[in-house]
């Protein structure tokens, strides 16, 4: 995955300009292309004129007596994805860059967003909004302290805002005589009326079993245990993460972008099972799944996704006690239930169940990269080819690698916006090529390459950096000193129950010992068939500790402003370790199969074990994807592979012809001795 936001992660939204998700198409920087000081004011051609929607919008701020109102990014979900009937600020504003936070009073509009949108949102918005380079709730209080009187009434929507958020905002407009006021009918929504985008309506089904790391009903039965055991005996559970239910249940959809799920909400109780969605989006045979020969307690009520506040409101009036993970809970469920009736903890136990694997759900991931790995080194393969003919921009490059992990088994499409970016673009850790922004790929130039794919046994995000010429000392350097990051970190032996903050210095150590760094996170968790950037696993602060049958992106990067930029991703499974004496250590198995750019590894500096590490990760590769390549009479890609895997030593590295070994790989396809 690529460095932004933690937009996954709510409570972190705004707190950090360089921290992780898959973002929109970059901006590029550059002064503010509007002039509203002339009259007429000159705006570019890009720029939507929101005079009609702030107009109707200020209605309803008097209606509601409010003195401004907050909108924010997200869905009543905290995804990190939204779909276009959620996408309220991007509609009110014109702006349609993935992160930034409006607000609306009687006489102004102000957006404010981190400096990778700062020129799309100078192109995209008239002289109603004023444009703020700045993130985090801090500004944006006070900014409202100077705009609204004492007394002021600031509304938002109780759904779009996580608990954390709303406690936020709630302290410091207090603080002022400023008062925040929950109103659960989006006024956005009334505004937007019948031009906003419908709620999606494609059929949610169930995962065959054999994608499937257990049954609903095992799940079910393990949530209920740990209830029993929890020292605050919760009598229920409540769901509000989308991957949560859609993990829970072992069902599908496609309502957001990149992820596989379908609005929803979950109660589990003691005695029941409620889940919140769209009735008639259910056939027959999915209905049957979850209710076929069930008896009291396992038999699955579905209720209207908009009754989830009522029931939850209903069921707090009882002697009872609700379990959250206040990470995704919204403040719109949260203000409903009794402070006393809460059992607060940062993530909920589905949310934890989910970041450790099976041994099943395991086998299934692994085989899902290996077909990944086969798409990619089929796009690496045609771009050798077609690079230096001048045909290939980042863009339609982009476009082709979707297209073949298109073709691979258990499809269901890219698991982000793929990072296809090269020379200085790659420089830019947040750019995404457009169809009108993208630059040719050259052979002069580093390309970087971040993708991923969505298949019904997993879920996959690698990157790699390549270059086709003669790269720069400097350049093979960064390369190699990021790779031996990647190579220190997946090696690692540490001990149980080990945060991945303690070991990600691991990472950097190569390229501080030169006084080089790179300023994103340095991984993430990954989910089967479920979010690309999976919480709460991965290095940063905030993730839990590391424990067998996690799966985590390492992915350490480089980035030189306005010449180059170098990321390497792998995922990888949390293992056990083996050690001389006894004890519990863990190490990581990487399941990423895709060889590094020979081309861009300078040898001497690497450790006689660094480099057994990594030709041994290397036959690896030739042992798990070779067979599958050589299965499905990919010739050319074998041949590619074998070369690109051939040992590493401290000496210059050994180099055959491609079409040398072609011939061989044809020969071994067809079953003759060489």
């Amino acid at each position: 995955m690529a460095p932004a936001r933690w937009s996954c992660y709510p409570w972190l939204v705004f707190l950090c300009a360089c921290a992780w998700g898959h973002p929109k198409p970059a901006d590029l920087g550059g002064e503010d292309v509007r002039n509203c000081s002339t009259s007429p004011p000159y705006l570019p051609g890009t720029a939507v004129n929101t005079t009609a929607r702030l107009e109707a919008l200020r209605q309803q701020l008097q209606a509601q007596n409010l003195s401004a109102y907050i909108i924010p990014d997200t869905d009543a979900h905290m995804s990190e994805y939204i779909g276009k009937h959620d996408a309220r600020r991007a509609w009110i504003t014109g702006f349609t860059g993935s992160a930034g936070t409006a607000v609306v009073t009687l006489g102004k509009a102000a957006i404010w967003t981190d400096s990778r949108y700062w020129t799309q949102a100078e192109r995209q918005m008239d002289c109603n909004w004023e444009l703020h380079k700045e993130v985090g709730t801090a500004p944006i209080v006070t900014w409202l302290l100077t705009e609204i009187p004492a007394g002021g009434r600031v509304g938002f929507d109780p759904f779009l805002f996580s608990v954390g958020s709303w406690e936020n905002y709630d302290l410091a407009l207090q603080g002022f005589h400023r008062q925040l006021v929950s109103i659960t009918d989006n006024l956005v929504d009334l505004v937007w009326g019948s031009q906003r985008p419908p709620i999606p309506s494609q059929p949610i089904y169930a995962l065959k079993e054999e994608f499937t790391g257990s049954t609903w009903q095992d799940k079910v039965s393990s949530i209920r245990s740990q209830m029993q055991k929890h020292r605050k005996a919760p009598t229920a559970v409540l769901l509000s993460a989308l991957d949560e239910t859609a993990w829970l249940f072992n069902l599908r959809s496609n309502d957001i972008p990149y992820n596989p799920f379908f609005y929803s909400y979950t109660l589990l109780t003691d005695s029941s099972i409620r889940l919140f969605a769209n009735k008639s989006r259910f056939s027959s045979e999915t209905l049957q799944y979850l209710n076929s020969s069930c008896i009291g307690s396992m038999c699955v009520q579905i209720l209207d996704y908009s009754q989830v506040r009522s029931t939850v409101q209903a069921y707090a009036s009882g002697d009872v006690r609700i379990w959250i993970g206040t990470s995704y809970t919204t403040y719109g469920l949260y203000e409903v239930v009794p402070k006393e009736k809460l059992v607060a903890d940062t993530y909920s136990p589905v949310m934890m169940a989910k970041a450790v694997k099976t041994s099943k759900e395991q086998a299934l991931l692994k085989a899902s990269h290996i077909r990944d790995a086969v798409a990619v080194i089929r796009y690496l393969v045609w771009l050798e080819k077609n690079v230096p003919k001048g045909t290939v921009d980042e863009f339609s490059g982009a476009e082709l690698v979707d297209k073949f992990r298109g073709e691979e088994m258990f499809s269901s499409g890219p698991s982000f916006e793929t990072i296809s970016a090269s020379g200085l673009n790659a420089a830019l850790a947040h750019y995404s090529p457009t169809k009108e922004l993208h630059r040719k790929l050259s052979s002069d130039e580093m390309y970087l390459l971040d993708s991923g794919g969505q298949y019904w046994d997993g879920t996959t995000d690698i990157t790699r950096t390549v270059h086709w010429g003669t790269p720069s000392a400097f350049q093979k350097e960064a390369y190699t000193r990021v790779l031996i990051g990647n190579i220190d970190l997946s090696r690692l032996i540490f001990p149980a129950a080990t945060s991945g903050r303690v070991v990600e210095a691991f990472a950097r150590r190569a390229l501080w010992d030169v006084g080089l760094n790179y300023g994103h996170g340095t991984g993430h968790g990954i989910g089967n068939f479920l979010c690309v950037h999976e919480w709460p696993v991965g290095f940063q602060s905030n993730n839990i500790a590391m424990a067998k049958g996690m799966f985590t992106s390492i992915e350490p990067g480089y980035y030189q402003d306005g010449e180059f930029g170098i990321r390497l991703e792998d995922v990888a499974l949390v293992v056990e370790a083996k050690t001389k004496y006894p004890g519990t250590y863990l190490t990581f198995e990487v399941v990423s199969l895709v060889p590094y750019d020979r081309n861009l590894i300078d040898v001497s500096l690497l450790s006689p074990q660094q480099l057994q590490y990594l030709n041994h990760y290397y036959q690896t590769i030739r042992e798990k994807v070779g067979p599958e390549l050589q299965r499905r009479q990919l010739l050319e890609e074998f041949a590619w592979l074998q070369q690109h895997t051939e040992p590493l030593s401290a000496r210059a590295p050994r180099t055959t012809s491609l079409a040398a070994v072609l011939a061989a790989s044809t020969l071994a396809v067809l079953g003759w001795s060489v």
